[in-house]
């Protein structure tokens, strides 16, 4: 897997990283929770959840987004990625990354944006493992194998 540099564009990350900060705070001053994906689903499986209608809202909100930007962008906006991999492949690191957010009792969102915002020694130690080996799997992949 390569990074498209030719569709890339600086302009709509840092737009979608502003986005992502501005829910990250206004969920935690609203209700002093979490913006940790994987945080958010567990606790709407869990069925003594009393707060289960904004996580299913949420949830929602996140699904529907790329419908509702394909409805209002104009399509030389939108790129849809490619994956070049197969269905085994991608099941299976999906396994593995399920798997790894609950070994490191979070996912990248909960550990990379709010966990380091509150300047936790935790979630620092856990986004420099998953970044490295991020690093280390590319690196591997790519000029090892």
């Amino acid at each position: 897997m390569d990074i498209d540099w030719h569709h890339f564009t600086l302009g709509s990350s840092l737009l979608g990283g502003i986005l992502l900060g501005i829910a990250a705070g206004v969920l935690f001053l609203n209700s002093g929770r979490i913006l940790g994906i994987t945080g958010i689903l567990e606790g709407l499986l869990t069925p003594t959840s009393e707060d289960s209608p904004w996580r299913l809202t949420f949830l929602l909100g996140l699904l529907a987004s790329p419908l509702v930007a394909k409805l209002i962008l104009p399509a030389n906006l939108l790129h849809v990625p490619r994956i070049d991999a197969s269905w085994v492949v991608v099941i299976v690191a999906g396994l593995l990354v399920g798997f790894g957010t609950r070994w490191g009792a979070g996912c990248t969102s909960g550990h990379g944006i709010c966990g380091l915002s509150r300047l936790s020694v935790r979630s620092l130690v856990a986004t420099l493992s998953f970044m490295c080996t991020g690093f280390i799997t590319v690196f591997v992949i790519h000029h090892l194998l």
